[in-house]
């Protein structure tokens, strides 16, 4: 009868908490290692024993939990009294759908089974840490950086429940002598790196009071030598009349590998990082070992699943709120090119297209659209020329300019058009510069002469800084120029070229086989019997000449289909992104 009156013991269920950096880790590694690989991944999580009587420790992910890009296994280390570490597996589904789906009491039953495996075989009494495996699902919305997760502390359920027969405050438990000994040794333990961050220990108290702390694998040694034993782990509860979660499979292991029926532990806590033996807490358990338990096979029930404010369900963090404005629009914008490399084209190389410097000649209707191409492929340092203003009639045509630029005389499209871009992703490395393209065909007075010089020379040092030039200008003799620097320096040429219902775009300049993996050395000399293309003038029998003398408005202009600009320019870029991917460029 006295028996029946006995509580139930009764634990503390874990708690967890996330930190933002393990949520970015996540997404860093989803889009540049996993894709839509959705294989459990090794984690860690970290936890330590309560340090407040008014607030429990929680079980933390950060973002060294994960493992790093260019390996497997997680670069953790052990040995921190401030955070012992427990390994866990992450499930991270590719939907909502999928994550919805899951079949969680089986995941549960999986990870249950191999804090039960490890029980058996004798790993968890070596590794102690493994009694707290736990378990994560999760779906990331990389587009509107929200986080969905449950999480799960597998326990392993014993039947019939063990009975609490006493517990009370260690001060009470222990003798005044025992006690000081007993606060010693804990933090001799937690200051000693091998066994600062071992979770389940032994307390070993002698008949002369003296009390020691021996890992859980030297209790045959202890049992039967005379000395009052106690099963001690780092309790993260604060609860003055429960322990914490850990203590479940810590009893599980107790029952299924030694059979002790009346197990006395200690609910170690500390108070500024000593032990607090008014806060840590004793108690004795009685324990019925379950029929079956001797048996491998025989995997007992499992509980463990976290609850959601008192209820069963995951949870949902959206970091979007956070995240300084610049950073996430740049994650943004290399969303899509990451999503390609998952399936539609692994090979693509991001880090070669975020370092190639382009050099835009000409900021109208092509080089609006040429600008916000290469921007959508990931380039990132982009130089625009032009010396025009933005006229009354450009906004509609040249995508980059608005009514404002075109008031009080027009702002220089060069300028326009780097603000625009700038405004459009601010992480994008543009520059303007105003300047006239030197032409022949088109005469200079004696006193334009010095300037038309500098010209040139500022033209030859803009192409010879850049690793590609696209020449985007609306007049044949504005390319000359262009053309026979960038033949002579070796460059990648682009020439994009538009008519009212056709266009052109070829590439010149440095041809295959002529460049090397870095965008460095691209000198002819230096290339000696490797190919270079021909240039835009090949072909041509007579000199360039004025193309705008004696002709109608009509002509003067680029009159071309609407439509013409995006598909010419989107081809011009693609053009880029191919030879910046072929292995002979």
């Amino acid at each position: 009868m006295e028996e029946e009156k006995r509580p139930i013991l009764q634990f503390a269920p874990f708690q967890s908490v996330v930190d933002e950096g393990f949520w970015h880790r996540l997404s860093s590694l989803k889009l540049n290692e996993l894709g839509i690989d959705d294989s459990p991944i090794p984690i860690s999580g970290f936890y330590a024993p309560c340090s407040h009587p008014q607030v429990s420790n929680h079980l933390t992910l950060l973002s060294e939990s994960l493992p790093s890009e260019a390996s497997e296994k997680s670069s953790t280390s052990h040995g921190n009294r401030n955070r012992c570490w427990v390994p866990g597996t992450l499930y991270n589904t590719n939907t909502l759908e999928t994550y919805h789906g899951l079949d969680k009491q089986a995941l549960l039953k999986a990870e249950a089974k191999k804090i039960w495996d490890d029980i058996h075989s004798g790993k968890a009494v070596e590794d102690s840490t493994l009694l707290s495996r736990f378990l994560l699902i999760s779906y990331a919305d990389l587009k509107k950086w929200s986080f969905h997760y449950w999480f799960a502390f597998p326990a392993l359920v014993l039947e019939p429940a063990a009975t609490l027969n006493d517990i009370k405050p260690a001060s009470q438990w222990f003798s005044s002598k025992e006690a000081e000994s007993l606060s010693a040794a804990c933090n001799e333990w937690r200051q000693m790196t091998a066994t600062a961050d071992v979770p389940f220990f032994l307390v070993s108290v002698k008949s002369d009071s003296s009390v020691s702390l021996r890992p859980l694998k030297d209790w045959e040694l202890c049992d039967g030598d005379g000395q009052q034993l106690l099963f001690g782990f780092y309790d993260p509860c604060h609860l003055p009349n429960n322990p914490g979660w850990p203590l479940r499979n810590l009893l599980a292991l107790i029952a299924a590998r030694w059979n002790i029926n009346k197990v006395r532990f200690l609910c170690y806590r500390e108070n500024r990082g000593f032990a607090d033996l008014g806060l840590s807490l004793v108690g004795e358990a009685l324990v019925s070992v379950p029929t079956g338990w001797r048996d491998h096979d025989c995997v007992p029930t499992a509980v463990g699943w976290e609850l959601n404010r008192s209820k069963k369900g995951s949870r949902c963090i959206s970091l979007a709120k956070t995240m300084d404005p610049t950073r996430l629009v740049v994650t943004a914008a290399d969303l899509n090119l990451k999503l390609m490399r998952w399936r539609a084209l692994p090979s693509l190389d991001l880090n070669v297209l975020f370092s190639v410097k382009c050099l835009l000649l000409g900021a109208g209707t092509l080089g609006c659209q040429v600008a916000r191409m290469l921007m959508a492929w990931g380039v990132r340092k982009i130089t625009l020329v032009d010396n025009g203003r933005v006229a009354v009639s450009n906004p509609l045509r040249q995508s980059l300019y608005t009514l404002d630029d075109c008031l009080n005389g027009g702002e220089y499209k060069a300028i326009a058009a780097v603000k625009s871009l700038k405004q459009i992703f601010p992480a994008v490395e543009a520059e303007a510069v105003v300047m006239s393209i030197p032409m022949p065909g088109h005469p200079i007075s004696s006193q334009e002469e010095e300037s038309v010089l500098n010209d040139c020379r500022r033209l030859h040092d803009l192409i010879d800084s850049h690793d590609v030039v696209f020449l985007l200008t609306d007049t044949r003799e504005s390319r000359w120029l262009p053309t026979v620097l960038c033949a002579t320096s070796n460059k990648i040429t682009i020439t994009a070229a538009l008519g009212f219902d056709s266009f052109l775009v070829m590439r010149h300049g440095a041809g295959p086989f002529s460049l090397s993996i870095n965008m460095s050395n691209l000198s002819l000399s230096e290339n000696k019997g490797k190919h270079r293309l021909g240039c835009y003038f090949c072909n041509d029998v007579v000199a360039p000449i004025d193309s705008t003398a004696n002709r109608t408005l009509d002509q003067q202009c680029t009159v071309t289909r609407p439509g013409l600009a995006p598909i010419a320019s989107a081809l011009a870029v693609e053009l880029l992104v191919g030879i910046l991917h072929h292995p002979n460029g």
